[in-house]
């Protein structure tokens, strides 16, 4: 088990077309060993999409982890001082939750958690799912990219053609990447060819 014992924040922003594939990074993680916290953005915890019910995904996640998922500023606050995290994981990190990060925004659970997390000089692993990365959000990826502690799943464009900006992490890269991270190191190469 490569993760034996290591307790992962999750975090889960509104990049819904990716919570299935989320869910199954999930699971592999606690096949692994991990001991996962999931941390729900409003958005992630309350809103029902074509890909389904908020509170369908919040279950099937406990499930998955065993843990209850946290989705207040409240409930997240305290993993700074309580420093239980080994490491931090944004899958899905939308465009939006990219900029507040990178910006010092704390107003979702998930940011709440990334600023607490921090604080305590432990890594952060970003899994980046945007469809404005490579254009409004591309100057946040940049600060993001430099930042300590701070590592990325390695991504690419989702679909230069049709949606020439847009980026997505490959999810199935997020335990390498974790491994690094705990290491001190980004995982190479941060850029696929789609």
């Amino acid at each position: 088990m490569l993760l034996k014992g290591i307790k992962v924040g999750l975090g889960i922003t509104g990049s819904f077309c990716t919570f299935d594939t989320v869910l199954t990074e999930i699971k592999r993680l606690v096949d692994e060993g991990a001991d996962v916290y999931p941390i729900m953005s409003y958005n992630a915890s309350n809103l029902d999409t074509k890909f389904g019910l908020a509170e369908d995904w919040i279950e099937k996640i406990e499930e998955a982890t065993g843990n209850r998922v946290i989705a207040t500023l409240q409930d997240a606050e305290p993993i700074g001082p309580s420093a239980y995290l080994d490491i931090m994981v944004i899958a899905p990190c939308t465009g939006n939750t990219l900029a507040k990060i990178a910006n010092g925004i704390t107003d979702t659970p998930v940011c709440m958690a990334y600023k607490a997390h921090l604080r305590n000089g432990k890594p952060v692993v970003i899994a980046v799912s945007t469809n404005d990365g490579l254009s409004a959000n591309a100057k946040n990826l940049g600060l993001l990219l430099d930042k300590k502690n701070v590592y990325f799943v390695p991504f690419s464009q989702d679909d230069p053609i049709k949606k020439p900006t847009s980026i997505i992490a490959h999810y199935d890269m997020i335990i390498p990447t974790i491994l690094e991270a705990l290491k001190g190191r980004q995982i190479q190469p941060i850029l696929f060819r789609s």
